[in-house]
């Protein structure tokens, strides 16, 4: 059998009544496995949230490690006018 650890805690009002109305509608069982479903989420949102930040971390990395040469301004400019004419020859522009 796992071991358990009791914890005592305090929350609002509001949240308490949802807590219990969860459990007293069937949702639940009892609110503790409530809070535990919670926790579940908080967990995975958490891991979520950190193979986010790995991504976008890996993504910069790739991006300062790009051997290809830096666009300046004018270049970047340049070429976002190229693609939006070209977007607008295509009617991919909205009706006035």
């Amino acid at each position: 059998m796992e071991l358990v650890e009791k914890f005592s805690i305090s929350m609002p009002p509001d949240m308490a009544r949802e807590l219990r109305a969860s459990v007293e509608t069937g949702e639940f069982t009892s609110t503790s496995e409530a809070v535990r479903f919670a926790l579940r989420t908080w967990q995975r949102l958490r891991r979520e949230d950190a193979d986010r930040v790995a991504a976008i971390r890996e993504r910069i990395r790739k991006s300062i490690d790009d051997p290809r040469p830096n666009l300046s301004a004018q270049e970047v400019d340049s070429a976002l006018a190229a693609l939006f004419a070209r977007a607008e020859g295509a009617g991919g522009h909205a009706a006035s």
